[in-house]
């Protein structure tokens, strides 16, 4: 079970923390195999979510693709119940794992200081540390990624910086889950 450093049970994030340790395992059998591993960028797809403007394109996508399960703080706690001003502000939650300490950035401060073809750019090319589903987001079409700039945009700045990524083994400071994938015991 998921614990965050109080103690107290981090249900909701069991599934992200699930998919994210599916993600590592990859990432860790590729990089055994291997040695590295190989970017091969997916081709986005030409298809893209059809609204009456980007904006609302960009809410539909930030809504569905899960950007506030992490994004948003006590989004996950509060079932979505989070008023939209609030969206997208950051999380000081930490996913500790083996690749370090990741915190969900401050889209609202990340937009407000980054041209939108910066913005295309780097969901389409980065490739970072998880829990974040960077292969999927890669594989977003350009009118999508656009559409999510322009809802981000339309929120305004606000919030605060989000601590920086710890490297491994450096245990964070303040609430964090663990991460680390764990085998059956023998019997």
């Amino acid at each position: 079970m998921l614990l965050n450093k109080n103690g107290t049970s981090a249900k909701r994030h069991m599934i992200v923390a699930f998919t994210a340790a599916i993600a590592l395992a990859a990432f860790v059998g590729v990089h055994r195999l291997s040695g590295a591993v190989e970017k091969i960028p997916p081709d986005p797809p030409a298809a893209h979510v059809a609204a009456k403007t980007p904006e609302e394109a960009g809410r539909y996508i930030v809504m569905t693709s899960g950007c506030n399960d992490c994004h948003t703080p006590m989004y996950d706690q509060r079932h979505g119940q989070v008023p939209e001003l609030e969206w997208l502000k950051g999380s000081a939650l930490g996913w500790y794992g083996p690749w370090g300490t990741t915190y969900a950035s401050n889209l609202r401060l990340m937009v407000s200081q980054m041209p939108i073809e910066a913005w295309v750019k780097m969901l389409h090319e980065r490739h970072d540390r998880p829990p974040m589903p960077w292969t999927s987001v890669n594989a977003m079409s350009e009118t999508d990624t656009r559409a999510m700039y322009a809802f981000i945009k339309s929120l305004g700045n606000a919030g605060e910086k989000m601590p920086e990524p710890l490297a491994p083994g450096k245990e964070p400071q303040g609430t964090y889950l663990l991460l680390f994938p764990q085998s059956p015991k023998e019997k």
